[in-house]
């Protein structure tokens, strides 16, 4: 059975992801900061058996270590790195905006947080269970990124949000570097514009359409892939 780590397991894609590996007979290993108040992701354990719960905080590292200990010895197949946010101020989501991330009235506490949580968190988790990745068979480790940090594209908003996400696609290619000599995969996904409460109700795909092709993908990939930045549809996205 493999063994699938989710981080941001309590909502939106990342929850999507626990069902469907869940649904596929894989022990999920469902990571989120206040996994005791996670009701959806609670339920979801109850009526399916192989979904374990942890409480992870990905942007304390006192947290990071404690569950790499309490998993020493696990063999994890596939890492998805999804915990994120949009924004570091008092806004939640992208169809409420964020004035704190427009060039101009930029607040430097919320651009810190964000990269914090975006950026360098899963750098922190990717390093921290490697080597229970090295135990799995897959070997394969995926970063949620976005369009949005593509910097072929020219915009003039979310500076905050599209920064973090262009710094994770670069650290990304580093860590996909570093680890290419033990066979392990490392890509970025673009998700898609999904409905969800970052991606706001009028976004283009469901959670089921995005992580279904991510899934699709992520089964398929080759140590040649390693350090690619693809759509959930398998399109290569631009740097």
């Amino acid at each position: 059975m493999p063994t699938v780590l989710i981080t941001g397991a309590n909502r939106g894609i990342g929850l999507e992801f626990v069902n469907q590996y869940a649904d596929d007979k894989c022990h999920v290993i469902a990571a989120c900061r206040q996994s005791d108040s996670a009701d959806t992701l609670q339920d979801l354990a109850k009526l399916n058996p192989s979904i374990q719960i942890e409480t992870l905080d990905v942007t304390d590292q006192a947290s990071i270590d404690a569950l790499a200990g309490k998993l020493n010895g696990q063999a994890i197949d596939v890492l998805i790195n999804c915990a994120g946010i949009y924004s570091g101020g008092s806004s939640t989501g992208v169809e409420h905006g964020d004035d704190t991330q427009t060039f101009g009235k930029i607040d430097p506490e919320a651009w810190d947080k964000v990269l914090r949580t975006n950026t360098i968190a899963p750098i922190m988790v990717t390093q921290a269970f490697t080597p229970h990745v090295l135990l799995g068979e897959e070997k394969k480790i995926v970063m949620l990124s976005s369009m949005m940090g593509s910097i072929s594209r020219e915009t003039t908003d979310s500076i905050a949000y599209r920064t973090s996400k262009a710094a994770l696609n670069m650290a990304m290619r580093n860590v996909a570097q570093a680890l290419r000599e033990h066979h392990i995969t490392v890509i970025s996904f673009h998700p898609g514009w999904v409905r969800t409460d970052m991606g706001g109700s009028q976004a283009d795909i469901s959670t089921d359409e995005s992580v279904t092709g991510m899934r699709k993908i992520i089964a398929g990939l080759t140590l040649e892939q390693s350090g690619s930045f693809l759509g959930y549809d398998g399109a290569v996205w631009p740097w």
